[in-house]
């Protein structure tokens, strides 16, 4: 029986077993959809993830955060206060830090100019910000070290501020007000984009901090810190010597949890780690998990459909189909129907990356590997969850089958 035949048939069959093929369908839909899904996105989320990474953290840093306990829970200190003073102890008594910049911040601070109104998260930071961070500005200047010991009110804005703010105008040389203290817009920030928290860092101010604490916090305690270290190897050296500074200043007793955070560029990189296999190895499973499942439900079902076509089947046979023709036709069967399941995933999972690049602040391509491991995926398991009925099928004695 040529192929051809084979395939009217197997069309045939589909249309005249409508529910036993939408169920059949339904587990290489679910399947691959998912690893469409999952793939693109994860992809993207890998890629967004590690530039943001880079760009926050670099190889070489320490972050100092003002509160206790960990960063999942855990046992907390006292009171959290960490001052300007506590981090220039630490770098004056651990030699191995190179450079460092204190961050006191407002979120959803309002900022207006004349009648244009915004809200931006507003940082105030010392004059070795873009070294610490690496972030520059684009346009205009930086403030120095004689504007943060002055309190001067100087601001860098990021460009989605100054387009809220000034629209068509040239921000530079323009008058601001955050809160009600008014700063003159020196630079424009280099673009960052969008965090991993979906945060718009466009959409930020930085001033000096000393500005900041003074004018417009009215505060003497800083919420965080970065610490640049000369040597990447050896941030958890560094990190234990910092905290060892850091509990003698605050007069923690031996035995009492730190009232302050630290985290390393080496331990930040662990959690990515783990962050890219859950996304790229075992939420994947799930999606052959389904495929796999999708294939065993194919094959129980085409084996019940044997015992329904055992007439069909006899009467094949006595019209010269011979037990290879038979296997043939309940494997292409199979195969077609679960494979058909796996374009329509294919199609869902384009539409759902689609919704998902919308909706979150990534990139994520269509990954034609997935596609193509998908459909590979589907037609394979449609055709081992063909064997065993095909196999049954043609084992049916002819005449036995025609009484």
């Amino acid at each position: 029986m040529r192929t051809s035949h084979l395939v009217q048939q197997a069309a045939r069959s589909m249309r005249r077993y409508p529910l036993r093929t939408i169920v059949m369908m339904l587990g290489s839909f679910v399947g691959v959809a998912m690893l469409m899904f999952v793939l693109s996105v994860g992809k993207g989320a890998q890629t967004l993830m590690l530039r943001t990474v880079h760009q926050i953290l670099g190889d070489r840093a320490i972050l100092v955060m003002a509160g206790g306990g960990t960063m999942m829970g855990g046992p907390r200190g006292g009171s959290a206060r960490l001052t300007i003073d506590d981090l220039d102890a630490v770098a004056r008594e651990v030699p191995q830090i190179d450079s460092w910049d204190p961050i006191v911040q407002k979120f959803g601070a309002p900022v207006k100019r004349g009648s244009a109104n915004a809200t931006a998260r507003v940082l105030g930071e010392s004059e070795r910000w873009s070294q610490v961070w690496g972030r520059g500005v684009a346009r205009g200047q930086d403030f120095d070290a004689s504007a943060v010991a002055g309190t001067a009110r100087v601001a860098l804005i990021g460009e989605t501020v100054a387009r809220k703010l000034f629209a068509s105008d040239d921000p530079l040389g323009g008058e601001v007000e955050i809160g009600s203290v008014p700063f003159r817009v020196i630079g424009v920030l280099d673009r960052f984009g969008t965090d991993l928290h979906g945060m718009d860092r466009d959409n930020e101010i930085v001033v000096p901090v000393s500005t900041m604490m003074r004018r417009v916090k009215n505060t003497d305690a800083i919420s965080q810190a970065k610490l640049v270290i000369k040597d990447g190897g050896r941030d958890a050296d560094v990190a234990e010597q910092v905290r060892r500074v850091l509990r003698a200043r605050h007069g923690i007793a031996e035995g009492r949890p730190d009232d302050f955070n630290l985290m390393t560029s080496s331990e930040i990189n662990g959690m990515v780690s783990k962050i890219e296999r859950v996304l790229l190895l075992y939420v994947p499973l799930v999606g052959a998990v389904a495929l796999i499942l999708g294939g065993i439900v194919g094959a129980v079902l085409m084996l019940a459909s044997v015992s329904e076509r055992v007439g069909e089947i006899g009467l094949r046979c006595a019209v010269g189909a011979g037990p290879a023709d038979i296997r043939r036709q309940f494997v292409l069967e199979t195969a077609v129907t679960i494979l058909l399941g796996g374009v329509a995933g294919i199609v869902l999972g384009i539409i759902l990356v689609n919704v998902a690049t919308r909706r979150m602040p990534i990139t994520a391509p269509i990954s034609w590997v997935a596609v193509l491991t998908g459909l590979a995926a589907a037609a394979l398991t449609g055709i081992v969850a063909g064997v065993f009925p095909a196999r049954r099928a043609a084992a049916l004695n002819p005449v036995d089958a025609l009484r």
